[in-house]
């Protein structure tokens, strides 16, 4: 997959992105966000990597993407997530440094209307925990329509959330 968009380059992954991986995963909101795709070491990062780049193969799971800015800087990701119910959900993540630039907007509707066609879908989710503003704000501005604010799962634990629903 490659799409480009005025800013960015969204692509598959390749080993060489683990250390970029590793490091934007150690930002403050990734730990308080996504705290199960936080990466300590880059190690860790590479086995990732590798296992999503095996999933562009067999399609068994998350089909993650690297967002690029147009100088190859791998600044952070989107993501199709399948549920077991057959529904998907929509995931990204920009790294602290790149944040508050619009990229992850940019990227995520960029990337839907290619990935949803390609998975056969005509509706995707957006989870969100309901204090990430961020989060919250990039879903509006793509499009995705609010269909629920309150308890519900998020990481294995019962939290505070915004489901969001985006429909081509």
């Amino acid at each position: 997959m490659r799409i480009e968009t005025e800013r960015l380059i969204i692509t598959e992954f390749t080993m060489d992105m683990a250390e970029a991986v590793h490091l934007n995963s150690l930002d403050e909101d990734n730990r308080r966000f996504v705290p199960d795709e936080v990466f300590e070491t880059v190690e860790e990062a590479a086995d990732t990597v590798e296992f999503l780049m095996g999933v562009y193969a067999n399609g068994e799971g998350p089909l993650v993407y690297p967002v690029l800015l147009k100088d190859g800087t791998y600044i952070g990701y989107v993501q199709a997530v399948p549920f077991d119910d057959g529904t998907w959900e929509v995931g990204y993540h920009i790294g602290g440094n790149y944040t508050k630039h619009g990229y992850a907007t940019e990227a995520v509707k960029a990337f839907l209307p290619v990935i949803m066609p390609k998975l056969g879908i005509t509706q995707i989710a957006g989870i969100c925990l309901a204090e990430n503003r961020g989060s919250v704000k990039v879903m509006e501005h793509c499009g995705f329509i609010k269909e629920f604010e309150g308890a519900g799962p998020y990481q294995g634990e019962n939290r505070n959330i915004c489901k969001f629903m985006f429909s081509l």
